[in-house]
This record gives structure tokens, sequence and C-alpha cells, in this order.
């Protein structure tokens, strides 16, 4: 039976035991997320508290802005790890990357092995303001290249708001949707909480991630949700299963 009568759950109760996030920005001073590493503990902690039991941090990559490479990502991540276990924060953490699809990312994909979220799965986004002109050449591309794009928060990109039909274009073009927790409980405004009920309702939603950046992140998770019906959310939270590590 559905859930539509249901009182509404906070979504910090939707969390399930051995909860793997895909996408975080937990490793300090690399992107616009923990700052350093005294936030990077606090940050861990708090997320263990909400019931994650671990997590692929997703440091932004964007020519111009955040031009992580793999390397700096990889030095940050083994400092960040070793600072864990001196403070004995027993929290299993790995790192990929979010891949802004800017002019530069079919370079950098053809020339450098990308950081995927595991195997051949790779977090893309675009810029809030507009699509890539190229967008579909990029797709179209990085699986050439051997990549199975997951487009990360695909309900926060407003020009798609009233043109839904563009979602299946994508979801047609291979993309995969990971959808941010937040967007649930309206963290991101009314709208974007209408597209995660959408694409939720749809069943395009593949995934899902906290996208956590900072502790007003982790104080939303005791918000109610705000959806008529949260099933199709916990079958995208199950989903995130395949990314155990």
């Amino acid at each position: 039976m559905l859930n539509y009568f249901k009182r509404k759950p906070l979504l910090v109760d939707l969390i399930p035991n051995q909860y793997t996030d895909i996408h975080s920005h937990l490793l300090p001073g690399i992107d616009d997320g923990a700052q350093n590493s005294a936030e990077t503990r606090f940050l861990i902690e708090a997320v263990q508290k909400l019931g994650f039991a671990q997590a692929i941090s997703s440091p932004h990559v964007m020519a111009g802005v955040w031009e992580n490479t793999r390397e700096e990502i990889e030095t940050t991540l083994e400092k960040t790890i070793r600072e864990l276990e001196e403070a004995r924060l027993n929290f299993p953490l790995r790192a990929a990357a979010e891949y802004m699809m800017d002019s530069n990312f079919m370079n950098l994909f053809q020339k450098e092995k990308l950081r995927t979220l595991k195997d051949n799965y790779v977090l893309v986004e675009m810029s809030y303001l507009n699509a890539p002109i190229q967008l579909y050449d990029l797709l179209f591309e990085l699986q050439i290249a051997g990549y199975q794009p997951v487009l990360a928060h695909p309900e926060r990109y407003s020009f798609y708001h009233s043109n839904v039909d563009e979602y299946q274009k994508l979801k047609n073009a291979g993309c995969l949707f990971q959808l941010n927790l937040l967007s649930t409980v309206g963290y991101y405004g009314s709208e974007v909480n209408h597209a995660a009920s959408y694409l939720l309702k749809k069943g395009m939603i593949d995934f899902v991630g906290s996208d956590i950046h900072h502790r007003n992140h982790i104080q939303a998770f005791y918000s109610k949700v705000k959806l008529k019906d949260w099933q199709p959310l916990e079958e995208a939270i199950a989903r995130n299963s395949l990314f155990r590590f």
C-alpha cells in the first residue's frame, strides 16, 4: 500500500543501515566543501550520526575554478585518512570527483583516466545557468571512452523545469540520474522539490547523494520529506548499495 496518508518522515529516518553516500564534499581545502581538517572531522562525525556507513567524496573538477587533478585528490584523500586514523575516527572514505561538463571536459577524459565512483561510473554536472551546447556530443564521446555518466542533481537544473521532456532525452542518451537527498525536503526551494518529486514518480532516479558541503546541509537532514509518496526515494537510496566498498 502506498504511504500517501502516513505521517511524513524526517529525511534522516529514511537513511538505512550500511548506507553508502556517493556525492559529498568532505575532503578539506580542495573545493567549496570542508575548508580544513577540523571541518572534515566535524562533517564525518555528523554523517555517522545520520546513519552513513561510508562515503565517496567527490570534489569538484571545473576549469578555471577547481582544477583538481587525480594526483591532488589522491594526495588529499591519503592525508585525510591518516588524520582520521590518528583521531581514531573509523569511517571508510574514498574519493571520486564531480566533473563539470565544460569546454575542457572532453579533452580531459580523452587525455587521462577519470576518478570514478566505481568501475566506469563517473559523476558529472553542468552549469545551473544552461546546458552545454555540445551536451549530447559530450555524453556520446564519454561513453565511447568507456564511461557510464551519472548526472548529479538533475532536479536542480532550472532550465529543465519547464521542459521535462529533456529529462527523458538525457536518459535515452545513456545518463543515469543521481538525486540530491536534500531536494526532497525543499532545501533548494519548491521548484527543485517539485522536479525531484516528478523524477522519482517517473522512476528516473537511479541513485542518491547527500552533496554535503557544510553544517547547514547536515541540519537539513532533520527536516520532513516533502513528497506525497516516498517509496521511490527509499528504493533509490537502496540502489546506492551498488557502490559499497
